[in-house]
């Protein structure tokens, strides 16, 4: 912890031996020995001991020098005085603060011969000392180095506040002292700058140990110990926050400590300070501006506005062409300016903060100026995003929207590091921002929180104005119109617009230079997912699938992976359509990969992904899985302004729910399915309506309503292979073989379908051949169906083929030996499905009566969710019979209705 300069007066008496420096010693000129200039600074009670830090002292065998540099009240004078005190050195040590005077090289040894003596280093009389105030004779400094290159146990000898010295003498006598005292000699040079040695062939020899500015600033947790220390009890987060806005500086953080002990709200206090009105801006403004040249410091307050400084920038705020020499002397002045490479410098946050304020007050109106300049240099610099926030300042923001729309930086308020900043920046741009740009900018905010009217009214109004002005070289406008279309069009639901729109921007791109083209593919990027996601919704799954696919090709990046990561997810989900699980999930680790790659946080990947993963779980009979999936898909943005993933959402939530037993909650599920449809959409694409049919159909079978379920089918106009599967079981569970045969019988052989929906074929047609009585021709169909499944791992549907499939195995297993993929429960001899209740859960209690042989048939066969037809026409029983069961069944387990009976009877194991 450092201390103010007057804090650091308050010396503590030294202890051992003193030497003959007293009242009447006298320095060269006849001034009176200040012995206080030998104390050495006792630390608080409040000292924060790093012990970092203190390792870096003591770590390693000794250098001859350690360097320690840093800003005023970074904490160097503390940090060395508990070393010396703390630490058992082989030697004594000589403690000296230097003072402006020292730069006489007669007075400067004078005090370090006195300094020696005074802390106990017993010195020659034939050593000498300076008979005048501004020189010393040479063989002085040689006499000296000869004694202490003798000495048994090192001297460690401490020159604190050094940046006083500013003698090229002084430093090369030291310089000659260290080089010829050998191991009898370590010294400490506590600065705020660099001194004058030659400190470069100290580091190459390894004869420098150093700490710098950066290693004293404090961490978050030691910034807590200090906080607590007085008193301050914070969060993390606060504590974070403080340490942050304050750099780690030591001194501030003890400054702000002590205000906010009487503060009636010490946590508000340090989150909310005023840094202007502070004790830490006295301190700064004494200790750091006023102690700089008037040039400096006007250079200081000019530069303030800046988060990063370069000397030509600098020249552009000052009007002066001394940039780069100002910033290099404020730098080794440890004046709280640093380098951080390429011939950029920083200020310390808090500072910069200060002087702001200071400029303000100085210079009304100069701040606004000084961010205009700004903004054009860093524009023409090629420093885009750093541009903007000054033009912002500046309040011009015509200059900001049209670097936005002639630099095709506009996909930059969609993806990327900056988008969500510079989102949040336009979103203030001033209401009364005239031009064609400040209209792209505005639909481009607009789009990026869904709202398609207003972003589409705003691309009318840019449009309009941009006719006005025919003949001058809008193309960069043009083109930045049509890629915005094409997402307008996207979220409107309307593919053709949407193809409209891309290929202008394509036909337009060629108009604009062609190196901004090569330095923003992310515009190419979003242009295809959009156009490819269009596509989707319109159920044109192959033109989908090649924009998709363009977008994927697209060069990795920054601005390139979130519509990269949202194309392959997109792409998985259209694999699934096509009945390909395993392509789909290398469709979707690729997504992730790439997500993972570019460090997209959880809030910026595409919902589509975790549909994906959920539809795959539930196929492969995962259900755990496949809710946590659905649930992060919920959440996602997506659910809430996609149409394709509101609808998939729906299907695959539908899809669960039936799982479950619970077919009444699956069909109010499918009433969402097309909730995210925009109102000026066409009708939903055939993909959904085929896929919203299919469970429903299951979900009325399940019901015990089979024509309710062929109604479904009817209705939607679905024609798909598993709309042809849907249709066939509910007329076998009608009791119609024939009309389920011909169902099946319609689907082409050679349609291009994928594995998954191959296996759903032949086991349909596996459960018509077992019903018209044809087992051989069922175990050969089924026999086929499990072949292709093994590759994909696909479960679902042979869970979900009823009854019949165990009765076919019971008979003759042969086909199954092979497949110990498939869940134990599945196979023969087992007892059914496994109950949810498991572990330490407790045991539900038993039924009222025990299940019959016969009611535990009817009930295995409902939680495989057939119909009350289905059930009888499987287990050769009349419906009322299968009635009376389930009714039977509802008794004797306390329960009403089949989905109760069935979960009841998972809980209880009897299924």
């Amino acid at each position: 912890m450092a201390s103010s300069p007057a804090a650091r007066r308050q010396y503590r008496p030294v202890d051992g031996p003193r030497g003959d420096a007293g009242p009447s010693s006298r320095i060269p000129g006849g001034d009176p020995v200040l012995a206080a200039r030998f104390a050495v600074p006792a630390t608080p009670e409040t000292f924060v001991r790093r012990q970092r830090l203190v390792d870096r002292l003591v770590d390693g065998p000794p250098t001859p020098l350690l360097l320690v540099t840093g800003p005023a009240g970074a904490g160097k004078t503390l940090l060395v005085a508990d070393w010396v005190a703390t630490e058992r050195l082989p030697g004594p040590v000589a403690w000296l603060t230097v003072e402006h005077e020292d730069n006489a090289p007669g007075v400067f040894w004078a005090y370090l011969l006195e300094a020696l003596r005074h802390h106990g280093v017993a010195l020659p009389a034939g050593i000498g000392s300076p008979a005048r105030a501004h020189e010393v004779d040479h063989s002085l400094l040689a006499r000296l180095a000869a004694h202490l290159s003798v000495r048994d146990e090192p001297v460690v000898l401490v020159l604190d506040e050094f940046e006083q010295v500013s003698s090229a003498e002084v430093a090369s006598g030291l310089h000659f002292l260290l080089g010829h005292a050998g191991p009898g000699l370590r010294l400490a040079l506590l600065s705020r700058t660099e001194p004058l040695l030659p400190i470069h062939r100290y580091r190459v020899s390894g004869s420098v140990t150093e700490i710098r500015a950066a290693d004293l600033a404090f961490r978050p947790d030691e910034a807590s110990v200090l906080l607590h220390r007085h008193g301050l009890a914070l969060s993390a987060g606060s504590v974070r926050a403080l340490t942050e806005r304050t750099g780690g500086w030591a001194a501030g953080l003890r400054l702000l400590a002590l205000a906010a002990q009487g503060a009636a709200d010490p946590a508000a206090y340090l989150a909310e300070f005023e840094a202007g009105q502070s004790t830490v801006a006295d301190f700064l403004l004494a200790e750091v501006l006023d102690t700089q040249p008037v040039e400096s410091q006007d250079f200081l307050l000019r530069t303030s506005v800046l988060d990063r400084i370069h000397p030509d920038l600098a020249d552009a705020l000052t009007g002066r062409p001394d940039g780069a020499r100002t910033l290099s002397a404020l730098s080794r002045a440890n004046a709280f300016v640093e380098p951080v490479g390429h011939s950029w410098y920083r200020c310390h946050p808090l500072f910069s903060e200060i002087l702001r304020i200071h400029l303000g007050a100085r210079s009304p109106g100069l701040e606004r100026e000084l961010h205009r300049r700004a903004a054009r240099w860093l524009a023409g610099a090629g420093q885009l995003t750093e541009a903007l926030p000054h033009a912002a300042a500046a309040g011009d923001w015509e200059f900001a929207a049209t670097q936005v729309v002639d630099q095709l930086a506009i996909g930059r308020l969609f993806t990327g590091r900056d988008a969500e900043r510079l989102e949040r920046l336009f979103a203030t741009m001033a209401p009364d921002a005239q031009g064609p740009a400040a209209e792209l900018v505005r639909a481009a905010c607009d789009l990026t929180r869904y709202d398609v009217d207003k972003g589409a009214e705003h691309l009318r109004r840019a449009e309009a104005l941009l006719a006005e002005h025919q003949g001058e070289d809008d193309s960069a406008a043009l083109f930045t119109v049509a890629q915005l279309r094409v997402l307008a069009a996207r979220l409107a639901g309307s593919a053709d617009q949407a193809r409209a729109a891309a290929e202008q921007a394509e036909q337009l791109q060629e108009l604009v230079p062609q190196d901004l083209v090569a330095g923003h593919p992310e515009l190419s990027t979003l242009r295809m997912n959009d156009l490819g996601s269009a596509l989707l919704w319109e159920g044109s799954l192959g033109d989908a699938s090649a924009a998709l696919a363009a977008a994927a090709r697209t060069p990795e990046g920054a601005t390139t992976a979130g519509p990269r990561h949202e194309a392959l997810a997109r792409l998985a989900l259209i694999e699934l359509l096509h009945g390909r699980p395993g392509r789909s999930e290398a469709r979707l680790r690729r997504a992730a990969a790439e997500a993972e790659r570019a460090g997209l946080p959880p809030v910026s990947r595409t919902g589509v992904g975790q549909l994906v993963s959920a539809t795959l779980a539930v196929d492969r009979d995962d259900l755990p899985t496949a809710r946590a999936a659905l649930d992060r898909a919920a959440r996602s943005a997506a659910a809430r302004y996609d149409p394709a993933v509101a609808a998939v959402l729906a299907i695959v939530r539908a899809r669960i729910l039936l799982a479950d037993g619970r077919a009444r909650a699956a069909l109010d599920a499918l009433d969402r399915v097309d909730q995210g449809r925009p109102p000026t959409a066409g009708p939903l694409p055939a993909w959904v309506t085929e896929g919203a049919a299919v469970v429903g159909s299951a979900a009325h079978l399940a019901d015990g309503d089979p024509a309710a379920a062929l109604a479904v089918l009817d209705q939607d106009g679905a024609g798909g292979p598993d709309c042809a599967i849907a249709a066939a079981r509910a007329h076998l569970a009608a009791g119609d073989g024939p009309s389920a045969r011909r169902a099946l019988d319609a689907i082409p052989d050679r349609d291009g379908h994928g594995p998954a929906v191959t296996v759903r074929v032949l086991l349909a047609r596996a459960q018509v051949a077992a019903a018209l009585g044809d087992e051989a021709g069922a175990r050969r169909l089924l026999t086929r169906a499990l072949a292709v499944a093994r590759s994909e791992q696909v479960v679902r549907p042979f869970r979900e083929a009823g009854p019949w499939l165990r009765r076919l195995l019971r008979a003759r297993p042969a086909p199954v030996d092979a497949h110990d993929w498939l869940p134990p429960d599945l196979l023969p001899g087992s007892q059914g499905p496994p109950g949810a209740a498991g572990g330490d859960d407790p045991v539900p209690d038993p039924p009222v009566e025990p299940l019959s042989d016969r009611e535990t048939e009817v009930l295995e066969a409902a939680a495989r969710l057939l119909s009350t037809e289905e059930i009888a026409a499987e287990l050769f029983l009349s419906v009322n019979t299968v009635k009376t069961h389930l009714k039977s069944i509802n008794r004797k387990l306390a329960v009403s209705g089949r989905s109760r009976a069935v979960r009841r009877a998972r809980e209880l194991r009897l299924i």
